[in-house]
């Protein structure tokens, strides 16, 4: 596993917050996405979606991996972007103790590297964790592009909406922190 490299926040930065998909991203991988922000700045975005699992848990992963758990560890993996899709990245409460972890918030980490999965696998790790293979990423001034297209809305991501809720429920959860319903949002657009 490798993380991103060196994560660089900005005043007016969106990491941290939730991107939600609205229906004018049409189908393919966005659709009805909610994508975990860990790092937005001049040079571009890059974001784990968290509401899209893989056909694959954790447990089969790491035997792939040759880690022998010692807890069963059985959830599943998520789709965490189209980029890197052969990368690993965990999303995690706690500290930057392990190799290659990059604080996102002062609660939230983001780990590319097998130690952690080390930890995990053998009951050490964070409490609180997500693992995805690969990542969302977007070049200078693409995120904002999009949202201008109203592709996206943002939100303050809520840490209890990550680690909570299954990955089924975690899209209308975030879009309850907007007062809206995800399922009555249109592609349509009026103006007055």
């Amino acid at each position: 596993m490798s993380a991103p490299s060196s994560l660089h926040h900005a005043p007016d930065s969106l990491r941290g917050h939730f991107l939600i998909a609205t229906p004018v991203i049409g189908s393919g991988f966005f659709n009805r996405s909610l994508t975990y922000l860990c790092e937005h700045n001049s040079e571009g975005a890059m974001g784990i979606v968290v509401n899209q699992c893989l056909e694959v848990s954790l447990t089969e992963m790491l035997e792939h991996l040759d880690i022998e758990p010692t807890v069963s560890p059985d959830i599943p993996i998520l789709a965490g972007g189209p980029v890197a899709t052969d990368h690993g990245f965990v999303l995690h409460r706690g500290s930057t103790e392990w190799e290659g972890s990059q604080p996102v918030t002062d609660t939230i980490c983001l780990t590319g590297s097998q130690d952690l999965l080390h930890a995990i696998a053998a009951g050490e790790g964070p409490d609180d964790y997500l693992v995805a293979l690969g990542y969302a990423g977007w070049s200078a001034g693409q995120l904002e592009s999009e949202m201008a297209e109203n592709s996206w809305l943002t939100v303050l991501a809520d840490d209890d909406i990550l680690f909570r809720h299954d990955a089924a429920g975690r899209l209308a959860a975030a879009g309850r922190q907007l007062g809206i319903d995800i399922d009555l949002l249109s592609a349509e657009v009026g103006h007055a």
